[in-house]
């Protein structure tokens, strides 16, 4: 276990929700605010720094690219082009072959809009399986994407990232629920500081 962690202290200083940040309104619940958290979560699951991701998703802000139908619309040249203005220029090419895909089957399947996958899912483990909407969409996309869900959605129940059990464990916090409810965190804010936390951790070493 690290020295103790004052962990209010540290949700205080890295607990802002990505969304919040990118000012996504995700308490509305409207089809465009959800769409653009996942494709927002697509980016900060990607190979990238933290600032790359957020620089290119202010690039499809800029542009105006934020639906599924305009992600399908402005083609794989038009996203390639979006990618590289926001720093993501290694992963450019890989990327926008999984934003077409994962975009193109929502607008096929559930007509844009993920509130309507919310409620086609039988269960968390369902809704997890069906937000997988392309090759390249896994576990941490996921779990990034339902973190900041969960006040929201009934079934976001999401298993923390890799990075986040790597730090509970380093914290010694065996239960984010408990954890929780026993400091009177918010349990979307907590998690998030703790993933702020461990990429913090993961700098540092040699």
């Amino acid at each position: 276990m690290m020295d103790i962690i004052d962990l209010k202290e540290l949700v205080r200083e890295l607990g802002e929700p990505y969304s919040e940040e990118l000012e996504i309104d995700l308490k509305s619940l409207r089809p465009g605010e959800v769409c653009k958290w996942y494709l927002a979560s697509i980016l900060f699951a990607a190979r990238i720094n933290e600032t790359i991701a957020k620089n290119t998703y202010r690039e499809f802000e800029k542009r105006r690219v934020l639906s599924p139908k305009d992600i399908v619309e402005t083609g794989w040249d038009g996203l390639v082009e979006i990618l590289d203005a926001g720093g993501c220029v290694r992963y450019d090419f890989k990327t926008a072959d999984k934003l077409l895909e994962v975009f193109g089957n929502l607008q096929r399947l559930y007509g844009g809009d993920l509130n309507r996958l919310h409620e086609a899912a039988q269960s968390p483990e369902d809704l997890e399986a069906k937000l997988r909407l392309g090759k390249g969409i896994g576990e941490v996309t996921v779990s990034i994407f339902l973190r900041e869900m969960r006040p929201y959605w009934e079934k976001a129940r999401p298993k923390p990232t890799p990075l986040v059990r790597e730090t509970m464990e380093q914290l010694g916090i065996s239960s984010l629920e408990e954890t929780a409810e026993n400091t009177g965190l918010d349990i979307v804010r907590l998690e998030t500081a703790l993933f702020r936390f461990g990429k913090r951790i993961k700098k540092r070493k040699p």
